[in-house]
């Protein structure tokens, strides 16, 4: 175990640390790949302008995470990550919020780590991550076989399981909780600001807004997007140039299986998987006895 007394900022991703959904962002690159068909394009972005106008229910969140399990089915990984590293930079904007990437940088000089917990999958989270500068990351996980998703998910980074996978880290890692500070803007992310010491609303929910006063925990609201490929060439000017190939090769290397399929808000539920959290915060899969048909 990791000396204790170390401490951390968990920050929540879409709306919170970026100006749009992680999980919208590559649709229209899959579709000219040919991953997705040009009505699920169409409907993803109306869905994403209900998703920045009012955010998600519980319900809605679900529906996404079964329609991924059908959507990503069979997928071609390598061609997936093709996608995502020519397409990576430009996508990701206006993106950052000048503020979040402010407040990253105050944690880590006052010695914290910086992990991003999110419900996109961690192909996109975790190149997002590192050109953020984030330390680590929380994300959902899929189950890779043969190079082809299968089509299940082994860890859904959501509500409670966020909390659970923090608190996980946080004895790994030796963080005092009750010392770490905890961003988010949505409702359902309440357990993961109950596990920590400073929990603070961004840029939240009407629900998750009133809560926030009620608690009197701080509320914040982050108004200035700066473009990603600002931030990485800022970041970029910072490395020494022998450490620069290292970077852009890492930022990317991600997979955008989250990616177009929030609105399935609109659609009926279909079955899906259950998944049970590991000790390294990945679950591992719990087959149901419904699984979802494969996606054609």
């Amino acid at each position: 175990m990791a000396p204790a007394g170390r401490t951390a900022a968990f920050f929540d991703l879409d709306k919170t640390i970026i100006a749009r959904s992680s999980a919208f962002a590559f649709s229209r690159p899959f579709y000219a790949g040919g991953l997705i068909t040009r009505r699920a394009v169409l409907r993803s972005a109306y869905a994403h302008f209900l998703y920045l106008a009012g955010g998600a229910d519980h319900d809605q969140i679900e529906r996404m995470r079964r329609y991924l399990s059908e959507l990503c089915t069979g997928w071609d990984v390598q061609q997936v990550r093709d996608i995502v590293a020519e397409t990576l930079e430009r996508i990701i904007q206006p993106a950052v919020y000048r503020e979040a990437t402010a407040l990253i940088a105050e944690h880590h000089e006052a010695g914290r780590d910086v992990v991003i917990v999110s419900t996109s999958g961690s192909e996109v989270v975790e190149p997002i991550g590192t050109l953020l500068g984030a330390d680590r990351v929380i994300a959902t996980q899929m189950i890779i076989e043969d190079g082809r998703y299968t089509g299940e998910i082994a860890f859904y980074a959501y509500a409670e399981q966020k909390a659970v996978a923090i608190r996980e880290l946080a004895e790994r890692e030796g963080y005092d909780l009750a010392d770490c500070y905890a961003y988010t803007d949505s409702m359902t992310d309440v357990p993961m600001l109950e596990a920590v010491g400073h929990p603070h609303a961004v840029n939240p929910d009407k629900a998750l807004r009133r809560l926030a006063v009620a608690r009197e925990w701080t509320v914040l609201d982050f108004t200035h997007p700066v473009t990603l490929r600002s931030r990485v060439a800022d970041q970029v000017a910072r490395v020494p140039p022998s450490g620069r190939a290292a970077l852009a090769a890492s930022a990317l290397t991600g997979v955008a299986v989250a990616l177009g399929v929030a609105w399935t808000m609109s659609r009926r539920r279909s079955p899906g998987c259950v998944t049970r959290p590991h000790g390294n915060g990945v679950a591992r899969p719990h087959r149901s006895d419904h699984h979802p048909p494969p996606y054609r």
